[in-house]
């Protein structure tokens, strides 16, 4: 089993490490599959703020792959026009078992053609363009659609790949995980959901 993790230059940094951190700890406490990193070349690539990363494999070599995760970050509007990083995405929907997405990565799914008649969402600060789309959006942190799964923005990641290790390996392998990264948020807010203009409808929910 492997997990190929998609970077491209500007992808936002915690869509991509914060899932792979939770995959990483899968791999290695609950038997999860093997976790690599994948992009265009194997050229260095700067992300949204300013890290520098390199992948460990490049499209040509990647071979087959039982799950892709695709981050995003403002430069997902532009990588969602490359026709080589479609057609890989395309290779992996169809040789897999599931896709996932973070925040604007939904897009590139779109792009590819992965969004039809699926559910979805994505950044809040682009739920309306994903609608405008035609995608059917639903206002979670999180949506599992058959083979597809996405996410909202930047750190919603973390809580989609845990729940898609419960959902892949079961409630025991994903408190394993849980346990071992330590992830266990507290819930608390800063400030007032009230004056968040355009905030997702999980955020205005009730606590």
């Amino acid at each position: 089993m492997r997990f190929g993790f998609l970077m491209y230059p500007g992808y936002e940094e915690l869509d991509l490490i914060g899932p792979w951190e939770i995959a990483t700890m899968w791999q290695t406490y609950a038997n999860g599959p093997e976790c690599v990193t994948i992009a265009e070349t194997s050229a260095e690539m700067r992300c949204a703020k300013g890290l520098i990363t390199r992948a460990g494999l490049t499209y040509a070599d990647a071979g087959t792959l039982d799950y892709l995760l695709v981050p995003g970050g403002f430069s997902a509007f532009e990588e969602m026009k490359n026709p080589a990083t479609l057609e890989f995405v395309r290779q992996c929907a169809r040789e897999g078992k599931a896709v996932l997405s973070v925040c604007s990565g939904t897009f590139i799914l779109l792009a590819a053609g992965l969004l039809e008649d699926v559910r979805a969402t994505t950044n809040w600060k682009v739920l309306a363009r994903l609608r405008e789309a035609g995608v059917e959006v639903i206002e979670e942190r999180y949506v599992h659609d058959g083979r597809i799964w996405s996410s909202g923005g930047v750190s919603a990641g973390i809580d989609m790949t845990l729940a898609f290790v419960a959902d892949q390996a079961g409630p025991e392998a994903a408190w394993t995980v849980q346990y071992q990264s330590e992830y266990l948020p507290d819930g608390r807010l800063y400030g007032s959901v009230s004056t968040w203009d355009g905030a997702p409808a999980y955020a205005r929910r009730p606590g």
